[in-house]
Protein backbone atom coordinates (compact mmCIF):
# COMPACT_ATOMS: atom_id res chain seq x y z
CA UNK A 1 0.00 0.00 0.00
CA UNK A 2 1.26 3.25 -0.83
CA UNK A 3 0.18 7.07 -0.32
CA UNK A 4 0.38 10.30 0.40
CA UNK A 5 0.03 11.61 4.17
CA UNK A 6 0.40 14.62 6.31
CA UNK A 7 2.78 15.17 9.46
CA UNK A 8 3.07 18.39 11.67
CA UNK A 9 6.46 19.96 11.66
CA UNK A 10 6.99 22.90 14.02
CA UNK A 11 7.27 24.84 10.55
CA UNK A 12 3.89 23.77 9.13
CA UNK A 13 2.34 20.54 7.88
CA UNK A 14 4.72 18.30 5.65
CA UNK A 15 3.94 15.52 2.72
CA UNK A 16 5.45 11.86 3.54
CA UNK A 17 5.20 9.42 0.57
CA UNK A 18 4.85 6.14 2.22
CA UNK A 19 4.86 2.95 1.27
CA UNK A 20 3.50 0.22 3.62
CA UNK A 21 4.56 -3.64 3.70
CA UNK A 22 2.24 -6.24 3.32
CA UNK A 23 3.78 -8.32 6.20
CA UNK A 24 5.23 -5.62 8.18
CA UNK A 25 8.28 -6.77 10.55
CA UNK A 26 7.73 -3.93 12.98
CA UNK A 27 10.62 -1.22 11.72
CA UNK A 28 10.77 1.48 9.64
CA UNK A 29 13.06 3.56 7.40
CA UNK A 30 12.83 7.43 6.43
CA UNK A 31 13.75 7.43 3.40
CA UNK A 32 15.41 11.70 2.84
CA UNK A 33 15.21 12.78 -0.54
CA UNK A 34 17.91 13.99 -3.67
CA UNK A 35 17.94 17.52 -4.33
CA UNK A 36 14.89 16.81 -6.87
CA UNK A 37 12.29 16.28 -4.58
CA UNK A 38 10.35 13.14 -3.99
CA UNK A 39 10.09 11.93 -6.89
CA UNK A 40 9.42 8.87 -8.72
CA UNK A 41 12.80 7.23 -8.49
CA UNK A 42 12.74 8.06 -4.25
CA UNK A 43 9.54 6.68 -4.71
CA UNK A 44 10.23 3.86 -6.23
CA UNK A 45 13.20 3.08 -3.70
CA UNK A 46 10.75 2.86 -0.65
CA UNK A 47 8.40 0.85 -2.24
CA UNK A 48 11.05 -0.88 -2.47
CA UNK A 49 12.65 -0.82 1.27
CA UNK A 50 8.79 -1.87 2.00
CA UNK A 51 9.45 -4.86 -0.13
CA UNK A 52 11.62 -5.84 2.93
CA UNK A 53 9.28 -5.15 5.50
CA UNK A 54 9.91 -1.76 6.59
CA UNK A 55 7.44 0.75 6.74
CA UNK A 56 9.07 3.32 4.19
CA UNK A 57 8.18 7.32 4.38
CA UNK A 58 9.96 9.53 2.55
CA UNK A 59 9.26 13.51 3.90
CA UNK A 60 8.55 16.25 1.48
CA UNK A 61 11.86 18.79 2.56
CA UNK A 62 10.46 21.10 0.22
CA UNK A 63 7.32 21.64 2.31
CA UNK A 64 8.22 25.24 3.14
CA UNK A 65 8.57 26.61 -0.52
CA UNK A 66 6.14 24.16 -1.96
CA UNK A 67 8.07 23.56 -5.37
CA UNK A 68 7.37 19.82 -5.15
CA UNK A 69 9.46 17.84 -7.59
CA UNK A 70 12.18 19.08 -10.17
CA UNK A 71 13.28 16.81 -12.97
CA UNK A 72 16.99 15.44 -12.92
CA UNK A 73 17.90 18.06 -16.22
CA UNK A 74 16.95 21.31 -13.51
CA UNK A 75 20.11 20.94 -11.47
CA UNK A 76 20.51 24.87 -11.85
CA UNK A 77 17.23 25.50 -10.39
CA UNK A 78 17.54 22.51 -7.57
CA UNK A 79 20.91 23.70 -5.77
CA UNK A 80 18.94 27.02 -3.80
CA UNK A 81 16.37 25.24 -2.84
CA UNK A 82 18.67 22.37 -1.06
CA UNK A 83 21.48 25.04 -0.32
CA UNK A 84 18.78 27.16 1.96
CA UNK A 85 17.84 23.93 3.82
CA UNK A 86 19.71 24.02 6.84
CA UNK A 87 20.71 21.40 9.50
CA UNK A 88 18.10 22.95 11.99
CA UNK A 89 15.17 22.37 9.42
CA UNK A 90 16.07 19.29 8.41
CA UNK A 91 16.49 18.54 12.24
CA UNK A 92 13.06 19.69 12.40
CA UNK A 93 11.62 17.22 9.93
CA UNK A 94 13.16 14.61 10.44
CA UNK A 95 12.10 14.72 14.44
CA UNK A 96 8.32 15.12 13.30
CA UNK A 97 8.68 12.18 11.32
CA UNK A 98 10.05 10.28 14.22
CA UNK A 99 7.30 11.37 16.62
CA UNK A 100 4.53 10.58 13.48
CA UNK A 101 6.15 6.75 13.61
CA UNK A 102 6.01 6.62 17.77
CA UNK A 103 2.19 8.12 17.70
CA UNK A 104 0.77 6.38 14.91
CA UNK A 105 2.60 3.21 14.42
CA UNK A 106 4.29 2.48 17.68
CA UNK A 107 7.45 2.23 15.95
CA UNK A 108 9.92 4.20 18.25
CA UNK A 109 13.41 5.05 17.11
CA UNK A 110 15.37 2.21 17.84
CA UNK A 111 13.74 0.41 15.21
CA UNK A 112 14.03 2.78 12.76
CA UNK A 113 16.88 3.92 10.23
CA UNK A 114 17.19 6.88 7.87
CA UNK A 115 18.87 6.47 4.55
CA UNK A 116 19.45 9.53 2.42
CA UNK A 117 20.60 10.03 -1.22
CA UNK A 118 22.78 13.36 -2.59
CA UNK A 119 21.04 16.23 -0.48
CA UNK A 120 19.36 13.23 1.81
CA UNK A 121 22.73 12.03 2.46
CA UNK A 122 23.93 14.90 4.11
CA UNK A 123 20.95 15.01 5.61
CA UNK A 124 20.38 11.86 6.77
CA UNK A 125 23.69 12.68 8.25
CA UNK A 126 22.77 15.81 9.51
CA UNK A 127 20.09 14.19 11.86
CA UNK A 128 22.01 11.29 12.65
CA UNK A 129 23.81 14.06 14.84
CA UNK A 130 20.85 15.21 16.41
CA UNK A 131 18.19 12.69 17.21
CA UNK A 132 19.37 10.51 19.67
CA UNK A 133 18.17 6.34 19.71
CA UNK A 134 18.31 5.68 15.86
CA UNK A 135 18.49 1.91 14.58
CA UNK A 136 21.62 3.48 12.21
CA UNK A 137 21.60 5.89 9.18
CA UNK A 138 23.06 5.14 5.85
CA UNK A 139 24.31 8.20 3.58
CA UNK A 140 24.67 8.03 -0.32
CA UNK A 141 27.03 10.26 -1.94
CA UNK A 142 26.14 13.23 0.50
CA UNK A 143 27.79 16.64 -0.37
CA UNK A 144 28.31 19.35 1.72
CA UNK A 145 28.66 16.97 5.32
CA UNK A 146 32.36 17.79 5.52
CA UNK A 147 32.70 21.37 4.01
CA UNK A 148 30.44 24.04 2.85
CA UNK A 149 27.50 26.46 4.84
CA UNK A 150 25.86 23.69 6.64
CA UNK A 151 28.86 21.32 7.51
CA UNK A 152 27.51 19.33 10.22
CA UNK A 153 31.18 17.50 10.54
CA UNK A 154 31.68 19.06 14.07
CA UNK A 155 29.01 17.42 15.42
CA UNK A 156 30.04 13.98 14.97
CA UNK A 157 30.43 13.24 18.66
CA UNK A 158 26.78 13.30 18.99
CA UNK A 159 26.33 10.70 16.47
CA UNK A 160 25.08 7.46 18.92
CA UNK A 161 24.20 5.16 16.05
CA UNK A 162 25.60 3.11 13.38
CA UNK A 163 26.48 4.61 10.56
CA UNK A 164 26.83 3.29 6.79
CA UNK A 165 28.18 6.23 3.94
CA UNK A 166 28.60 5.29 -0.11
CA UNK A 167 30.62 7.32 -1.88
CA UNK A 168 31.78 7.57 -5.51
CA UNK A 169 35.93 7.64 -5.80
CA UNK A 170 35.26 9.81 -9.11
CA UNK A 171 32.56 12.04 -7.17
CA UNK A 172 33.42 15.57 -7.82
CA UNK A 173 31.24 17.03 -5.08
CA UNK A 174 32.98 14.92 -2.32
CA UNK A 175 36.34 14.91 -3.35
CA UNK A 176 38.70 12.26 -1.32
CA UNK A 177 40.38 15.01 1.09
CA UNK A 178 36.43 15.52 2.25
CA UNK A 179 36.33 11.27 2.50
CA UNK A 180 39.38 11.34 4.88
CA UNK A 181 38.21 13.95 6.85
CA UNK A 182 35.02 12.17 7.17
CA UNK A 183 36.80 8.80 8.26
CA UNK A 184 38.93 10.90 10.35
CA UNK A 185 36.11 12.94 12.63
CA UNK A 186 34.40 9.29 12.88
CA UNK A 187 37.13 7.53 14.05
CA UNK A 188 38.31 10.41 16.56
CA UNK A 189 34.34 10.54 17.78
CA UNK A 190 34.31 6.47 18.52
CA UNK A 191 31.65 6.33 16.15
CA UNK A 192 30.66 2.64 14.82
CA UNK A 193 30.98 3.41 11.51
CA UNK A 194 31.72 2.18 7.71
CA UNK A 195 32.60 4.05 5.02
CA UNK A 196 32.75 2.42 1.42
CA UNK A 197 34.52 4.49 -1.49
CA UNK A 198 33.65 2.97 -4.86
CA UNK A 199 36.07 2.55 -8.09
CA UNK A 200 34.43 3.73 -11.23
CA UNK A 201 31.59 5.34 -9.77
CA UNK A 202 30.96 8.71 -9.71
CA UNK A 203 27.58 11.07 -7.96
CA UNK A 204 24.37 9.70 -7.77
CA UNK A 205 26.03 5.98 -9.23
CA UNK A 206 23.76 4.20 -7.18
CA UNK A 207 20.03 6.16 -9.32
CA UNK A 208 19.00 3.90 -11.66
CA UNK A 209 16.59 6.63 -12.70
CA UNK A 210 19.56 8.16 -14.46
CA UNK A 211 21.41 6.04 -17.09
CA UNK A 212 24.26 8.45 -17.27
CA UNK A 213 25.31 8.30 -13.80
CA UNK A 214 24.02 4.37 -12.38
CA UNK A 215 26.88 2.06 -12.22
CA UNK A 216 25.50 -1.55 -11.98
CA UNK A 217 28.42 -3.15 -9.87
CA UNK A 218 28.79 -0.38 -7.34
CA UNK A 219 25.21 -0.20 -7.13
CA UNK A 220 24.45 -3.35 -6.14
CA UNK A 221 27.07 -3.86 -3.79
CA UNK A 222 26.41 -0.44 -2.04
CA UNK A 223 22.68 -1.73 -1.91
CA UNK A 224 23.72 -5.33 -0.52
CA UNK A 225 25.76 -3.65 1.91
CA UNK A 226 22.73 -0.96 2.92
CA UNK A 227 20.04 -4.04 3.36
CA UNK A 228 22.42 -6.21 5.39
CA UNK A 229 22.79 -3.53 7.87
CA UNK A 230 19.19 -2.61 7.80
CA UNK A 231 19.01 -6.43 8.61
CA UNK A 232 21.27 -6.30 11.53
CA UNK A 233 19.93 -3.19 12.62
CA UNK A 234 16.26 -3.30 12.71
CA UNK A 235 13.76 -6.48 14.23
CA UNK A 236 12.82 -8.90 12.26
CA UNK A 237 13.90 -10.30 8.83
CA UNK A 238 12.09 -9.92 5.21
CA UNK A 239 9.86 -12.43 4.77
Amino acid sequence: MTGWTTVDTADGPMRVYAARPAEPNGSAVVVLQEAFGVNDHIQDVARRLAERGHLALAPDLFHRNGVGTLGYEQHAEAMPLIGAIGADAIITDVRAVLDHLAAAEGIGADRTAVVGFCFGGRAAFTAATALPGLAGTVVFYGPGIAAGPHAVLDRAASIDAPLLLHVGAQDPTIPAEQVEAIDAALRDAGVDFEQHVYEGAGHAFACDARPNMYVAGPAETAWARTHAFLDRRLPGRPA
